[in-house]
C-alpha cells in the first residue's frame, strides 16, 4: 500500500476530546467524547473512540500532549474508520481542517522535539 502521509509521525498516547461538530446521525451535534490519540502528525492523527465516526464527519479535538503544559486545538475530518470491537471500540484517522496556523506550528514543533529526544519513528 502505498505510503499518504505527508508529515512525520509519533507513536504516543495522548488524551483528547472531541466535540462532533457535524456528520453523525446517532450522535447529537455538539456532543463532547473523551478518547485517546494513538499517534499524531502535524496533519492529522489516530483516534480511538467508543463511537462509530463515520468518514467526513466533522470534529472539534482539544489534545492534551504529554510533557506540553497547554492544550492544542484542530478541527479534524474523519478520512479512514476501523472497528476494533463492535459496538465498543474503533479506530479512526482524521486529518486536520481549518486549523489555526498556530495549533498546526505547536504540533509540529511538538513532533520534532519528541523526535530528536527520543528517535521515536514509528
Amino acid at each position: 500500500m502505498k505510503e499518504e502521509r505527508r508529515e512525520k509521525r509519533i507513536k504516543e498516547e495522548s488524551e483528547v476530546t472531541i466535540t462532533v461538530v457535524t456528520g453523525v446521525k446517532k450522535c447529537s451535534t455538539g456532543k463532547v467524547i473523551y478518547n485517546i490519540s494513538k499517534d499524531i502528525s502535524a496533519s492529522g492523527a489516530k483516534i480511538q473512540s467508543n463511537i462509530f465516526l463515520p468518514m467526513d464527519t466533522l470534529l472539534k479535538i482539544d489534545f492534551k500532549l504529554k510533557n506540553l503544559q497547554q492544550m492544542i486545538t484542530a478541527m479534524g475530518k474523519v478520512k479512514w474508520i476501523k472497528i476494533i470491537y463492535e459496538d465498543e471500540c474503533y479506530d479512526a484517522g482524521v486529518a486536520f481542517v481549518n486549523t489555526p496556523k498556530e495549533a498546526i506550528q505547536k504540533l509540529s514543533d511538538y513532533i520534532s522535539w519528541k523526535l530528536k529526544c527520543k528517535g521515536n519513528i514509528p
